[in-house]
């Protein structure tokens, strides 16, 4: 199996991953939603991994960031622009434009990584409260 094909493998993988998640939130249920949240992130890191070593001398991925502040984004805008983001990757992996899918997933990850962080942040302050 190719890198492409792995890559596009595990895009496909985040993908589902991130309609369960979807699901989840819709119906409320946190653990399935941070499960399937982690299950996405572990796709995305896998990605970004066989990305790294396709492109050793890319340099900075951080700076690809499309919106740097995030602060004020609702969990389900992030997850719709998520999935966006592994749609275009995906796009761009079937084009062999596999740096621009580089940066797609890139910024992908930084999205659920801040979902993760708020829902993280969100558990801390329940159990302060009990």
């Amino acid at each position: 199996m190719t890198i492409n094909e792995k890559v596009s493998n595990a895009l496909k993988s985040a993908a589902v991953y991130l309609e369960n998640a979807i699901l989840a939130l819709d119906k409320k249920d946190e653990n399935s939603f941070a499960d399937s949240l982690w299950h996405v992130a572990a796709e995305l890191e896998y990605a970004l991994f066989l990305f790294s070593i396709t492109f050793p001398n890319e340099s900075n991925p951080l700076s690809w960031k499309r919106k740097p502040e995030l602060k004020k984004i609702e969990t389900g805008s992030m997850l719709a622009e998520v999935k966006n983001l592994l749609d275009e990757a995906e796009r761009f992996v079937v084009k062999e434009r596999l740096l621009d899918a580089y940066k797609s997933a890139c910024v992908a990850r930084h999205y659920v990584l801040k979902v993760q962080e708020d829902l993280a942040k969100k558990k801390r302050e329940m159990l302060k409260k009990k």
